[in-house]
């Protein structure tokens, strides 16, 4: 048996106790950073850190706070909060207690927060603040079980008229409780974390379903244990690096990150606020960061509309050092899979280091001049981005996991990675590719099931454990996966060609600098069409220099001179594309999609059915006059 192996077969039962663990070997090492804003409430921030021995004696507080209100194991106790070192620290005090976390984003309605409370049987709630509250008290009718909130905005945890004694309390109060208990009862948490066993529920993870309710993934301790080892035996993180961590952690992919923390123990800065990532990352300087592709296309639409600001010049210079950093990439990733050697040709090498000076090594700079990789996951990256990164310096190594299976499945490898693909599996994880191509996995990442929906449980997991991700993708000879497409997205055309409208979108954003968000339409149609999202502060910038300054974004996505823009990306595009992909028509949307209009699931992905029935009459609009066969 090899060492990786070991490693992860003799892991710990829990996270739990994996946090123990990494307390008692390094209590005085740095674990976490955080922001805390200006007393002013002018200037930036002020960063503050917690070593791996306070944030114990916080999280045992916490722990210990819940245990003295009466919480049991494996109760649920629902977390709605941005990200925060508060959100971790309450979610490690849940699973040292025994219960299990039930996250929910905190842009989730009133409405639907109440289903989750309930269909997750939810005993508590952590509430981020005043509006979190205010959504659990709006539907307390509906949750007679709902025992307490915890507020983590000490101001915000403000009793009301009707609220029973007790009900609301502050984080502050929680942990006060706690210490309390812990002077009567100084290894209670202890006593817990030793009574954990690893198939015990840890979390329940609604997933945000395009249609219909979201289904509650059950992940047991031993899920998040595995994940924490195979992570550390990547080798890809060490105990020397600073995490930026940004990411939604009531989202499986940003959770996965805090398990491989402990697990290897280096620094983690937590800041959840997205409008900061571009003044936190040069004060952070982060050695790794995990992201989402949206986040790439908007650096690579920003650097490109700063080079077209800066005059013809300027943008001629962007575009041609883009093309060296493409071209450089794929050739020294090409070398590196052949050789082992990342080398490239005298002459590509020194148009490099011309470009390098020129642009990558500002880019570098915006993301702190200390970024040793990227990861990126929950939708497919463009390749041509990808590769642009690649050439910059910034290494961006895309991996592929779902809820169901702990977020973390496959990774690109350090030096080795391919763009365009997802890497290889985790050590532990099996995959095998169906007749029909969908993706199968197994192996202890694998969610138990859906909460309370055995039927539906039995749609996508096997009885030998073989997971159904609804996937669709290759295997390369020596183990690298490339994900093709949803099964269920894949669209047919009248004409019964198949059409994968991610694979088309993907390098609709590699082409146009102005795109935010794309839809192609085509399934049971004669020829594709595309909804077309353009990125504002682009098209704005583009639109200044065009004679439209000071005109709204609605205006400018109307007007014939972006229309022709946008047109000729779209020409460029169908130029590579085979004639039953190519898109025939396409409309501007009158705004962006975003995730308060439920266009996107808050970790950015499309929700296609939703966009669709939002903009069918644009749709319509593309195919009236024109005869369907």
């Amino acid at each position: 048996m090899s060492d990786t192996q070991t490693l992860i077969e003799n892991r710990p039962p829990t996270v739990a106790a994996l946090f123990l663990e990494r307390v008692a070997a390094t209590p005085d090492a740095e674990a976490y950073r955080y922001p805390v804003p200006a007393a002013s409430g002018q200037g930036p921030d002020e960063w503050k850190s917690l070593s791996w021995g306070q944030a114990a004696e916080r999280v045992f507080a916490i722990a210990a706070g819940l245990v003295s209100l009466g919480l049991r194991s494996e109760e649920r106790v629902a977390l709605a909060s941005s990200t925060r070192v508060e959100w971790i620290l309450a979610d490690l005090g849940v699973m040292c207690a025994g219960a299990a976390t039930t996250t929910i984003y905190p842009s989730t309605n009133a409405e639907e927060s109440a289903f989750i409370l309930e269909d997750s049987d939810s005993r508590v709630l952590i509430a981020e603040d005043a509006e979190q509250l205010a959504k659990a008290r709006e539907r307390r009718g509906d949750l007679p079980d709902l025992a307490h909130v915890i507020v983590l905005e000490a101001a915000d945890a403000v009793a009301a008229d009707g609220d029973p004694e007790g009900w609301v309390l502050s984080l502050a109060e929680l942990e006060a409780r706690g210490a309390e208990y812990l002077s009567l009862h100084p290894e209670a948490v202890k006593e817990r974390v030793s009574a954990i066993t690893a198939d015990q529920l840890a979390t329940l993870i609604y997933t945000s379903g395009t249609t219909g309710r979201p289904k509650g993934v059950r992940l047991p301790h031993d899920n998040w244990s595995y994940m924490a080892k195979a992570i550390a035996a990547t080798g890809l993180v060490t105990g020397d690096d600073v995490q930026y961590l940004w990411l939604p952690l009531a989202h499986v992919f940003g959770k996965v990150l805090t398990s491989g923390q402990i697990e290897v123990g280096h620094v983690t800065a937590v800041d959840g606020r997205v409008d900061k990532i571009i003044e936190n990352l040069p004060v952070v300087q982060p050695t790794y960061m995990a992201a989402v592709p949206r986040i790439f296309e908007k650096v690579y639409n920003g650097v490109a509309a700063k080079a077209r600001a800066g005059g013809g010049a300027k943008y001629k210079i962007f575009q041609w050092a883009a093309g060296v950093a493409r071209e450089y990439a794929k050739v020294t990733q090409d070398n590196f899979r052949r050789t082992g050697t990342a080398s490239a040709p005298f002459g590509l090498s020194a148009r490099h280091k011309v470009a390098d000076a020129l642009v990558y090594a500002k880019l570098r700079e915006a993301f702190g001049g200390r970024l040793r990789a990227a990861v990126s996951g929950s939708a497919a990256l463009s390749p041509e981005i990808g590769y642009f990164f690649s050439g910059a310096g910034i290494h961006i190594l895309e991996g592929y996991g779902l809820t169901e299976s702990s977020a973390a499945s496959f990774v690109n490898p350090g030096e080795a990675y391919r763009t365009g693909t997802v890497g290889k599996p985790l050590p532990g994880t099996e995959v095998r590719i169906a007749d029909d191509g969908e993706i199968l996995l197994r192996g202890p990442g694998i969610m138990e099931g859906y909460h309370g929906l055995p039927e539906k449980t039995a749609e996508v997991l096997e009885t030998d454990g073989w997971f159904h991700t609804g996937d669709i993708g290759e295997l390369s000879a020596d183990g690298y996966l490339r994900i093709t497409d949803r099964k269920k997205d894949l669209i047919k055309t009248s004409g019964g060609k198949y059409i994968s409208p991610a694979e088309v979108e993907g390098q609709f954003k590699a082409v146009c600098p102005f795109v935010s968000n794309i839809l192609v339409h085509g399934a049971d149609r004669n020829f594709c069409t595309a909804l077309i999202a353009l990125d504002e502060p682009a098209i704005l910038a583009w639109a200044a220099d065009h004679g439209m300054g000071g005109a709204s974004y609605a205006d400018v996505s109307t007007s014939t001179q972006t229309r022709e823009l946008i047109q000729g990306y779209v020409n460029t595009l169908n130029e590579g594309l085979q004639r039953w992909q190519t898109i025939k028509k396409f409309q501007l949307l009158p705004r962006d999609l975003d995730v308060e209009h439920g266009e996107l699931t808050p970790s950015l992905k499309l929700k296609r059915p939703v966009v669709e029935r939002e903009f069918k009459h644009l749709i319509d609009e593309m195919y009236a006059g024109t005869r369907e066969d």
